[in-house]
């Protein structure tokens, strides 16, 4: 295995010179570099038993730092799950499409923030009519930008309650097959991103873009705590975990990753000047929030999710006394079966008595 630290150390400092790089970008190699060495300090630990000492450096904290933060994304989904309604979740992902990346690459601030709003309000907007829910439901959202080969694909994905709020009233989905259909989820996405960008002034909104399908998805994902396992991983990721990094050498850094199509293990192999731009895509600027909260997660309706909450206890509980009691039912006899067909013959219409007596 390899540290992505020895990448950095390698071929950082001409990848440097050779590119511009926006501060967020330069301050990320720095960190990575110096994290858990002497350069950041550290405690110097004495073992009791075997009168060792232990000197333990400080990490860098820096959220694309692949040594790091891990103890913050288990701390984080508890935190999360316990703002879970007892009501099953959906995850939907709204993706950008391809003629949008590059504006989306010369405007992190801008359009990052454009796609996370556009995607919360399109999934408010979506449930809270009424052909399918006609309520405000709960919506939290995360912005991914990579894939797992590290390519740029910048997409939001939205976990949200089945049903919205509405006065006192929880309002179950409509439509059980498609609770929130995904064709219903892309075209608002593409109205309410094209009204950000517009906003903007980065498009015009009367580019072809616009006048096409958005690709979304929508898929029931339970009780939701497992969706919230699966988005925690990218709340305190960087676009690659060092267990991926197999090789550096004169060729170039190897890695390895999933493919999603087939599930087969990939191997790629790209210049360290390639790989590092692939990296260094996917750094965040300063500031950007990568995880937002929508509709009744929002930190202002937290009175409204504790209501939603009673409602859907209320009404679980109902449900739990008008479920009719199991019956413990006695296994069905063998009966003996036809000669012929196989078919069952049942009860026997009458006893044929002994034609001898016991022994």
């Amino acid at each position: 295995m390899v540290a992505l630290a020895e990448v950095v150390r390698a071929a950082g400092p001409g990848f440097a010179a050779a590119h511009r790089l926006l501060p967020s970008q330069r301050r990320a190699l720095a960190d990575i570099v110096a994290c858990r060495t002497p350069a950041l300090g550290g405690e110097l630990y004495h073992c009791d038993r075997c009168g060792t000492l232990h000197a333990v450096s400080h990490s860098c904290r820096n959220r694309h730092c692949p040594r790091c933060q891990a103890s913050h994304g288990e701390q984080w989904f508890q935190r999360q799950r316990d703002l879970l309604l007892p009501t099953p979740y959906l995850l939907a992902t709204c993706t950008l499409p391809d003629e949008l990346r590059r504006l989306a690459a010369s405007h992190h601030r801008l359009v990052y923030a454009a796609i996370m709003q556009a995607a919360g309000a399109a999934a408010l907007d979506v449930v809270a009519r009424p052909a399918y829910a006609g309520g405000r439901t709960t919506v939290l959202a995360v912005l991914h930008t990579w894939t797992r080969s590290l390519t740029y694909h910048p997409h939001v994905h939205l976990l949200l309650a089945e049903g919205g709020l509405d006065g006192e009233v929880w309002r179950f989905p409509k439509r059980k097959r498609f609770p929130v259909p995904s064709y219903a989820l892309g075209y608002r996405f593409r109205e309410r991103l094209c009204d950000e960008l517009v906003a903007e002034r980065l498009v015009s909104g009367r580019e072809a873009v616009f006048h096409r399908r958005f690709v979304s998805h929508v898929a029931r994902v339970g009780s939701g705590e497992q969706a919230l396992s699966y988005l925690s991983r990218y709340v305190f990721r960087t676009a690659i975990t060092e267990h991926r990094l197999e090789r550096l050498d004169g060729q170039g850094v190897t890695f390895n990753w999933t493919e999603s199509a087939s599930g087969q293990r990939r191997r790629m192999t790209l210049p360290a000047d390639e790989f590092l731009l692939r990296f260094l895509q996917h750094v965040l600027p300063k500031g950007l929030t990568r995880v937002r909260y929508y509709g009744l997660w929002a930190p202002s309706c937290r009175a409204k999710l504790e209501r939603a909450r009673a409602i859907l206890e209320h009404h679980n509980a109902a449900l739990a006394r008008e479920a009719p009691a199991k019956v413990d039912r006695q296994p069905e006899p063998a009966w003996p079966r036809c000669p012929l067909c196989g078919a069952a013959l049942g009860r026997p219409l009458a006893r044929l008595p002994r034609l001898r007596g016991p022994p």
